[in-house]
């Protein structure tokens, strides 16, 4: 996994300078520990920062075609690149390296645009015409690997990060109030919007071709959940399921370093690991969180599996002081306000994956998405049939078949159930049914926007722009396949494999590895009918069913606990963050004109004097406590003296953030 970045010039911009990539390149050092390149060609500049995985001695970048008429900075892994090659090699085409990234150049010499199809794989590129002076961008299907642009002085500026990008001086650097809504309702950015603005993303699945100062944007694959064939037998669903995650290991597990695997004790990463093992020769080494607050600590199940695949494993535990001190250096790596403290455990997950000589792990990411493993699944199963049979008297048994992990569970009473699941759906269009409880939910930040932001908010709706990523097919799917689509747009691609995938674990040059993410894994799930996914209330059914023979039965069995962390507690428990301090002052709130200062400092007193807070409370302190901090490191305090790579202490002294 690497780091990308470039200029192109648009017409009668020059050349790019190199100092400038150098910069742009130079913050994304955590990226690429192991080398720089660069490549510059009249008005484009391409730049590189290393990790590498593959062809350790041969795979510099950018890479070039056999007559140097094609470059590419690449960030990522093509899975399938050793076949990709004998068909290439076949066809004529001779590789200078053993790289997976050279097979992208040779594609499209073959296919153009069109060679995104034959990619199994997880990445962002940037590959350069000379021949039609084109530039040619691309995204993975599923938005793994992050890719940020902007118009600046009459050029184009890209990189993995957007950090890289305000190392430009002609780059401006302003939140976004309508983004702040955005992660405020769905806890993202709906691409292309991002946090700042006029720095976009790249949605996943998408192309971008630049040429002759006109920039298309295109989408190239998606997700149907269209059920278009017969239903066949449970056991050949669940045997085709296996083979396909088997093949999805075995391509993942490519690579010249060793590759280990995260351990949650969850189903997800039980499956990866056990899948892991029948292709790792030597000891399957593993790594996990475990948390001083045994409400959110799995070690017990984490054992189970530690014992029954005789991994071995390394564990980083993870207190609330642990989570308060790092939060600044999540925030700087996500370069999004977050409405949890889940990235930071991760953050120092990936740490510990570095330090003991790692660089690669697979993790079981993904499974909860495309085989309906969520309570918010479950919610919209049990709101229909509240809905249809108000009278029944399995209303109780069923409400508490939810958030059984929760101590505080709104289910705990019956009348408090039935108001949380009635959810006021004014507002919103329909086909959104299944996510509003936790869209209602998290707005609930809102209120505490200053009234300026209330002003520059007021008329616009965030669904309309998450309306524009749905497909023409989405109003023929079922209720389930809706919601699976919804929660792959937004909370997968958009929180899950940013803020808690690629930023916390590339801040510790760590590549994170996906199979349930596999292309063919996702198509072949979301054909499958939906009660294979969901059977009554039982999550990941066909899973659970493919896997009896691999894992123990109390894995299998076991109620689903969702990754979680501590949220308030991490700042509010008696040890006091002096940044914390600082930015929660009023004088900085009103300073920054986001929040308002007087709402805002009795929140703090909440949060100070109660030993239990709800979701509301817990997601507004962290999401107000981010956004600060993204304002403090990004538009306050941003220097990077030319995008060297320093230490500096941030925020009038009061934390520190290694960049």
């Amino acid at each position: 996994m690497c780091g990308i970045a470039g200029i192109y010039n648009f017409r009668g911009g020059g050349e790019v300078a190199p100092d400038a990539l150098e910069s742009m390149i130079s913050v994304l050092r955590h990226r690429g520990p192991d080398g720089f390149g660069f490549h510059t060609d009249r008005a484009i500049g391409l730049a590189h920062a290393r990790l590498s995985i593959i062809d350790i001695e041969g795979g510099r970048q950018p890479i070039h075609n056999e007559d140097s008429t094609v470059w590419i900075t690449f960030n990522g892994e093509i899975f399938n690149y050793k076949e990709l090659i004998e068909g290439l090699n076949k066809r004529g085409h001779r590789f200078h390296t053993k790289s997976d990234t050279e097979v992208i150049i040779h594609l499209y010499e073959d296919f153009g645009t069109k060679c995104l199809e034959y990619l199994n794989g997880q990445f962002a590129f940037a590959l350069w015409d000379g021949k039609e002076e084109a530039l040619f961008i691309a995204r993975d299907r599923v938005g793994i690997r992050p890719l940020f642009y902007t118009l600046a002085g009459g050029a184009l500026l890209f990189a993995s990060e957007i950090k890289s990008l305000f190392t430009d001086r002609r780059v401006a650097r302003e939140i976004d109030i309508h983004a702040l809504d955005h992660v405020f309702t769905f806890w993202m950015t709906v691409p292309p919007r991002t946090a700042f603005k006029d720095i976009l993303e790249l949605p996943a699945g998408h192309h971008m071709v630049v040429k002759g100062g006109k920039v298309t944007v295109e989408k190239y694959w998606d997700l149907d959940f269209t059920q278009d064939r017969a239903a066949g037998k449970e056991s050949d669903y669940a045997e085709e399921l296996k083979e396909l995650l088997l093949d999805s290991v075995r391509l993942q597990l490519r690579a010249d370093v060793p590759v280990g695997a995260y351990l949650s004790g969850g189903i997800d990463s039980s499956v990866i690991t056990a899948l892991t093992k029948k292709f790792t020769a030597t000891p399957l080494r593993t790594f996990s969180v475990n948390f001083d607050d045994k409400t959110y600590d799995e070690s017990r199940y984490q054992e189970q599996m530690i014992d029954h695949l005789k991994t071995d494993h390394s564990t980083v535990n993870c207190s609330y002081s642990d989570i308060g001190r790092i939060f600044p250096e999540v925030v700087w790596h996500a370069e999004k306000p977050v409405v949890r403290t889940a990235p930071a455990p991760l953050y120092l997950l990936s740490r510990l994956v570095r330090e003991s000589g790692y660089k690669v792990v697979l993790t079981g990411e993904g499974a909860d998405e495309i085989l309906a493993g969520y309570d918010i699944f479950k919610e919209l199963k049990v709101r229909r049939f509240l809905e249809k049979g108000p009278g029944s008297g399995l209303r109780p048994l069923i409400l508490k078949r939810l958030y059984p992990y929760l101590a505080h569970s709104p289910v705990r009473s019956l009348a408090y159930a039935e108001a949380f699941f009635a959810a006021d759906t004014s507002g919103y269009p329909g086909e959104y049914y299944s996510h509003i409880p936790r869209w209602n939910t998290t707005s609930k930040i809102k209120p505490f926007f200053s009234d300026s932001c209330k002003n520059i908010l007021n008329g616009h709706r965030s669904t309309d722009e998450l309306s524009a990523l749905l497909p023409g097919s989405f109003c023929g799917y079922d209720d389930l396949s809706r919601a699976q689509y919804i929660e792959i747009k937004t909370l997968l691609s958009g929180y899950l494999l940013s803020s808690q995938g690629d930023r916390v674990a590339m801040a510790h040059s760590i590549e994170s590895r996906y199979p349930f993410l596999d292309h063919r894994v996702m198509e072949f799930c979301a054909k499958l009918p939906p009660n294979m996914r969901m059977s009554a209330l039982t999550e990941k059914y066909i899973l659970k069913e493919s896997m009896r023979d691999l894992l123990p039965d109390s894995i299998i069995r076991r109620t689903k606990q969702p990754y979680m962390a501590p949220d308030s507690k991490s700042f509010f428990n008696g040890k006091s963050f002096g940044y914390v301090e600082e930015l929660l002052s009023e004088e900085y709130v009103r300073s920054t004109g986001y929040f308002n200062p007087e709402l805002v400092t009795l929140l703090v007193k909440k949060c100070r004097q109660s030993p239990v807070l709800g979701f509301k409370d817990n997601m507004a302190i962290v999401g107000i406590l981010s956004t600060l901090l993204l304002h403090d490191l990004f538009v306050a305090n941003f220097d990077l003296r030319g995008g060297t790579a320093i230490d500096r202490t941030i925020g009038g002294g009061c934390y520190a953030v290694k960049v």
